[in-house]
């Protein structure tokens, strides 16, 4: 397999989940865009929906891109208290995670919810990132493999060329969602590989080389040089350690 590096960029986006009124927001994303060194990294934060104007408008100018946390499949309707994909993208959005083990587990969304989601994203012009990961009972029971293939495979099966190619994937283990455990980064590069060759049969070799996959779960920056060394692991999906300029920085320059 060719070094990814030489293939896809890597990328690293902070989940703010439900932390940062706007205020905060925005001056975290001064700080941010203030110690961004350049380098080969794409870096994007997602505030909660309440902050991403004002985080677009801090942003605006600088290399660090704005994504949302959720968004609902629909257009418009009613819909009460529903984002859609045209909303966020007014907003200045061009990353939307779906499928987030919070969202699925919290919140009760299924593959198929995961699935339309991604098709809203894709339909509005931005790039979805869709969340796949397996929980501890899962993997005790030998099952991670075919849980993971399974959720790639709700979405990725029904994309068009064009789709796949404004794709991304990422891997989080639900048992180190701020957990403070974290996937080894053995684990980790292991069920990359198999993200991506379930990527390969499902939409060929090209598309699974082009298409990004990151690791999410507990990531902090003594850990992320070492996670990013797998050979398909193309970034990070950052939670607590992305609510600090500190260390989410330190994160950022180890990946860039």
């Amino acid at each position: 397999m060719p070094d990814h590096e030489s293939t896809r960029r890597t990328v690293v986006i902070g989940n703010w989940k439900m932390h940062k009124t706007s205020a905060e927001g925005v001056a975290l994303a001064a700080e941010l865009v203030a110690g961004l060194e350049p380098g080969r990294a794409a870096v994007a934060v997602a505030p909660p929906f309440t902050a991403l104007a004002p985080v677009a408008d801090a942003l605006r100018g600088s290399s660090v891109s704005l994504a949302a946390q959720d968004v609902f499949h629909e257009r418009e309707g009613a819909f009460t208290g529903a984002v859609s994909a045209p909303m966020l993208a007014a907003a200045g959005c061009s990353i939307v995670l779906v499928g987030h083990s919070e969202r699925r587990h919290v919140f009760g969304d299924r593959d198929e919810d995961v699935r339309r989601k991604a098709l809203a994203v894709l339909d509005a012009g931005m790039r979805p990132v869709v969340c796949v990961g397996e929980t501890l009972e899962q993997r005790d029971a030998g099952d991670a493999e075919n849980v993971v293939r399974s959720q790639v495979e709700a979405v990725v099966a029904r994309l068009s060329e064009a789709q796949l190619a404004r794709l991304t994937v990422a891997y989080e283990p639900v048992w180190a969602i701020g957990t403070g455990r974290t996937a080894t980064p053995e684990i980790a590069e292991a069920m990359h590989r198999v993200i991506r060759a379930s990527l390969a049969a499902l939409a060929g070799s090209g598309a699974a080389e082009r298409t990004p996959i990151l690791y999410g779960g507990s990531v902090k920056g003594d850990n992320a040089g070492a996670i990013l060394a797998g050979a398909n692991v193309d970034g990070l999906l950052v939670g607590g350690a992305s609510l600090r300029a500190d260390s989410f920085l330190t994160i950022c320059h180890a990946a860039g």
